[in-house]
């Protein structure tokens, strides 16, 4: 049974509308666009939410009451055989209840009935009431009226004060006039079929059209609804479900109505792209952005660039620097392969080929890092001018400031010293790659095995002498220390030459080596500048967080947008 369902369409549309002019200035709030008046709050409240007007007007005892209580499913106003309504009625929704005295002629009476928020009742004593000024004010209500309902009591239809009223009524409010025949279940079926053609007849002659004409019942349709599912039968029979389907299509069909949901939907689809330019704008600023991002990045990529292409001339102090140290290396091994030395390392052990590289790789590591010192220290210059001048470009090109607690001359000072580290790291490996002990041990081995052999020679001519000394042979003794003395010569000349051919050899093999030892480096050298680098964009993290929280806000407005378009396009249909 119909409770109240009114133009459910128009409604839910008009919902909608409001919905989406709320999310329009929620996005707008959002996105920073101003909307100025174009989508004003108060204006769309004023527009849309202004309730429709129903005003009912017929003689005295019409039935006006009766049919506005059985529309309603309510007692809102007074039913008696004499009558109750002795003014004009203006019903409206309002909390606490209350009646106020507009007028002599007018009371406005405040309701917290939920239906009032979208429907007001103007119930009129009757076009042949003797209530003083009545009638001019229901002629005011008659132009803003959104539905006219002309009560008619089936005893008697023809009643001059209503239909002089009806002709005096605007042209242009005929359609939206509606003739109801009161108390129908007092007549037959065919009585009424009757009563419904004269007045049809009538109204032509009258106002030349014929509006909507339904017979009713608003005292069955009341008490049917009270029932509930009881009363269905009651309610069918009452009339009621045709003359509340054609007030559901008024409402929902409404040109006024509708072409003020149309107004407003245009105005909302208005302020919709002018969030879709400002959407966009931002976009393209964001895009803007991340292309100076990258081009910081180009940046210090070119700079970078520009200090490998200094390569060749720092490889060259690199190799100057192997030069110098294997000549000072090679001495230094001259130095412990004399005689003395050699002679007594025969007894403990020999290391020269550990002690040499070992030697040869601290000095050389130092000097290296020496060399990546002085380079270390102006690739920190050179980032630091770098980040001196970024902050008034990030500013102007982003509108944010670089976030100045970042702590960079302490990040490059540290990735300065990770880098030295890592070429002193990459020299040590680059020599222990070339095997320069490997030789220089198998040539050590050889002149060890020579020096024994003639140590023990010499050391057992010695011994022979000297045994035969002590017993006693004259010529003997001399003769093998003769040939010890021949020996150990022999021995002395042999560490003398192959000291000078080792040394000349061990250099040799270094100097050898020196180009590849410095290629080995270059690629070491090259990765430590990426690394330092890369340590460096580390800095730009603060601008790199700002735009992905910038996009992050993005995204979300975006999507409310396109949620909102949709919405619209919807409505759009509906309308």
């Amino acid at each position: 049974m119909s409770q109240l369902n009114f133009g459910e369409r128009y409604f839910a549309t008009r919902e909608r509308i409001a919905h989406v002019v709320a999310g329009i200035h929620e996005l707008a709030r959002n996105t920073g666009t101003d909307l100025g008046d174009s989508l004003s709050n108060t204006a769309f409240q004023k527009d849309l939410a202004t309730p429709f007007l129903f005003v009912v007007c017929g003689e005295v005892n019409a039935g006006k009451s009766s049919l506005i209580n059985g529309l309603f499913g309510r007692e809102l106003c007074k039913v008696n055989i004499l009558p109750e309504t002795d003014r004009v009625v203006w019903y409206r929704h309002g909390a606490p209840p209350r009646d106020v005295q507009a007028t002599d002629s007018l009371e406005e009476r405040y309701r917290p009935i939920e239906f009032l928020r979208d429907f007001n009742l103007v119930d009129t004593p009757g076009t042949n009431s003797i209530v003083k000024g009545h009638q001019e004010i229901t002629e005011r209500f008659l132009p803003a009226a959104d539905l006219l309902l002309f009560v008619f009591p089936v005893t008697n239809p023809w009643g001059a004060a209503t239909w002089n009223l009806i002709s005096r009524i605007p042209e242009e409010c005929h359609k939206r006039v509606a003739f109801i025949v009161q108390q129908a279940d007092q007549r037959d079926e065919s009585d009424i079929k009757i009563i419904l053609q004269h007045m049809a007849d009538l109204s032509m002659k009258r106002i030349g059209v014929v509006p909507q004409i339904f017979a009713v019942s608003g005292k069955m349709a009341f008490e049917a609804k009270t029932q509930g599912a009881f009363g269905e039968k009651d309610y069918k029979k009452s009339g009621f479900p045709a003359l509340e389907e054609f007030i559901s299509r008024r409402v929902c069909d409404s040109p006024e109505r509708r072409a003020s949901l149309q107004i407003w939907r245009t105005q909302a689809s208005s302020a919709l792209t002018q969030i879709e330019n400002r959407i966009e704008d931002q976009t393209k600023n964001l895009s803007d952005q991340n292309v100076f991002l990258a081009s910081l990045e180009t940046e210090i990529d070119t700079m970078r660039e520009s200090l490998v292409t200094r390569l060749p001339h720092h490889l060259a102090k690199v190799a100057e620097t192997f030069e110098t140290e294997a000549i000072w290396v090679t001495k230094t091994l001259k130095k412990w392969l004399k005689l003395p030395p050699s002679v007594f390392r025969i007894f403990v052990g020999d290391k020269i080929g550990t002690q040499t590289e070992s030697l040869f790789i601290d000095r050389l590591r130092n000097a290296v890092e020496t060399v990546a010192e002085s380079d270390g220290k102006d690739v920190v210059s050179a980032c630091q001018d770098h980040w001196d001048g970024l902050g008034i470009r990030v500013k102007d090109a982003i509108g944010t400031n670089i976030d100045d607690t970042e702590p960079v001359p302490e990040k490059l000072e540290q990735a300065r010293k990770r880098f030295v580290q890592r070429i002193g790291r990459a020299a040590h490996h680059a020599i222990g790659n070339l095997h320069v002990r490997k030789d220089l041990e198998r040539e050590l081995r050889r002149r060890n095995l020579a020096l024994k052999s003639f140590t023990a020679t010499t050391l057992l001519f010695f011994i022979l002498g000297a045994i035969c000394g002590i017993f006693g042979f004259d010529w003997l003794p001399w003769l093998f220390c003769g040939i010890a003395g021949i020996f150990l010569l022999g021995g002395a000349t042999i560490a003398v030459i192959t000291k000078v051919k080792i040394a000349r050899d061990f250099q040799s093999s270094l100097l050898d080596t020196c180009g590849s030892f410095a290629e080995t480096l270059r690629t070491d050298y090259e990765e430590a500048l990426r690394i330092f680098f890369q340590d460096y964009t580390t800095c730009l993290n603060s601008i790199r967080k700002h735009l992905a929280k910038e996009k992050i806000a993005v995204e979300p407005k975006l999507a409310r947008w396109h949620e909102l378009f949709l919405t619209l396009k919807s409505i759009e249909q509906d309308i």
